[in-house]
């Protein structure tokens, strides 16, 4: 048994460690990297104006691959905020403002965009008459993962109305400061989206033989197991990016531009039997994140160079719309332009013999031959909703041979691919 000197001076010892100026044990530097990257947090209010109700659904963004329709990029994280911690058991009639609190942890260095949408139950808005959407954002798949009509766009804002850019930068003392009070907004009456997402069909032959072709788009309505887009045709706008009141021909072909936009990327020739979803990856972004490859691709361009990096290959390609549609998209109100959309039964792709690496998407580069391989097709609309074809609708990637299906339904003709041979 310890004696009572024994546990006196035990005692002394401990409180010397832990108390006064006993030497204290060396640390070190773990040697795994990943817990030496210095991170940081996002943080702030979700502020909605208006009778919306349902989850809201806050993305974070690299502010140098801003979402669409400025860019391409997908979200570096996301977070979502319970309809009932939000509008809690208020009337629903009452328009708010509506608050609760978000944040993103272990955020990196560098500069950032907030944005989000309330995945809207419009069921609830208008007294649940048909047609009507209810919540369906599942993050986990590229068809389910954006707003629907109906559904409110919101954004973190700076004091001029535009996006705010937030800076994680370090401090002198290399320590990296969290960046509060990031608020996101909602307004319903100004940020409704107006219609479903671009979804469609190709009606043609998947071959392209390397001259001028056009393949037919035809809007499609799915309505099963978790996949809910109903777009009686497509809207197609006159694009302005410059605001000038008049509309752009950027390549100056003689064509007005139009939304939506279209993208014809290369796919991925790497495709696992036991990974089916491998297969809609883009060349060059087998991680699917959005961000080129370290290592990958890199084809000869016209002048007979390469320039040692993965390339972003795209086809040549553009749209048109029938003589009627473009007739009304002519037609000016006093004088004006008007830059409203207008419904399109269809919508004609135009394959051209190019390919371009878009790796700097302000500065393509045309590439000396159109490379082998499977492309993908992708509308982009003005409200920042795409639809590509293949996705996971692919019924060898919603329903694979030998392994668990996903839960979404399978249609043949989401499969669709252009084959260059």
């Amino acid at each position: 048994m310890m004696s009572s000197r024994q546990k006196t001076l035990g005692g002394l010892a401990l409180a010397c460690v832990l108390a006064t100026g006993c030497e204290p044990p060396p640390v070190f530097a773990t040697a795994d990297v990943r817990q030496q990257q210095l991170r940081s947090r996002i943080e702030g209010q979700v502020v909605v104006q208006g009778p919306v109700r349902g989850n809201a659904i806050v993305l974070l963004y690299d502010a140098e691959r801003p979402p669409p329709p400025q860019g391409t990029g997908r979200p570096v994280s996301f977070t979502v905020i319970p309809r009932e911690q939000l509008f809690g058991p208020a009337d629903p009639s009452a328009v708010g403002p509506f608050t609760a609190p978000y944040a993103f942890s272990q955020v990196a260095k560098g500069h950032y965009l907030v944005r989000g949408f309330i995945d809207a139950d419009t069921c609830l808005m208008t007294g649940n008459q048909q047609p009507c959407h209810t919540p369906d954002f599942i993050p986990w798949f590229t068809v389910t993962g954006e707003p629907n009509a109906g559904d409110v766009g919101g954004a973190a804002l700076d004091a001029s109305g535009k996006p705010r850019i937030v800076d994680i930068s370090p401090l002198e003392d290399d320590s990296l400061p969290a960046a509060t009070h990031v608020n996101v907004s909602f307004s319903t009456e100004k940020t409704r989206v107006p219609f479903d997402r671009p979804v469609f069909w190709v009606d043609g032959p998947s071959r392209f033989e390397r001259k001028p072709s056009t393949l037919t788009l035809r809007p499609l309505q799915l309505q099963e197991s978790g996949v809910d887009q109903r777009p009686p045709s497509f809207f197609v706008r006159l694009v302005d990016d410059n605001e000038d009141g008049k509309p752009d021909d950027a390549n100056g072909d003689g064509s007005l531009d139009l939304w939506p936009r279209v993208l014809v990327r290369k796919l991925t020739h790497v495709v696992d039997p036991r990974n089916p979803a491998q297969g809609l990856a883009d060349e060059n972004d087998l991680d699917r994140n959005g961000v080129l490859d370290e290592t990958g691709e890199d084809y000869i361009r016209e002048n007979g160079s390469k320039d040692g990096q993965p390339d972003l290959v795209l086809l040549s390609a553009s749209l048109s719309v029938p003589p009627e549609v473009l007739a009304q998209l002519n037609q000016k109100v006093d004088g004006a332009w008007s830059f409203q959309p207008v419904p399109s039964p269809i919508l004609t792709l135009n394959l051209n013999p190019a390919a371009i690496d878009a790796r700097d998407p302000r500065q393509p580069v045309r590439l000396q031959t159109i490379p082998p391989g499977r492309y993908s097709i992708t509308l982009v609309q003005f409200t920042g909703q795409t639809w590509r074809v293949p996705n996971e609708l692919d019924p060898l990637v919603a329903t694979p041979k030998d392994l668990p299906a996903t839960g979404l339904p399978p249609v043949a003709t989401q499969s669709f691919v252009i084959e260059v041979p």
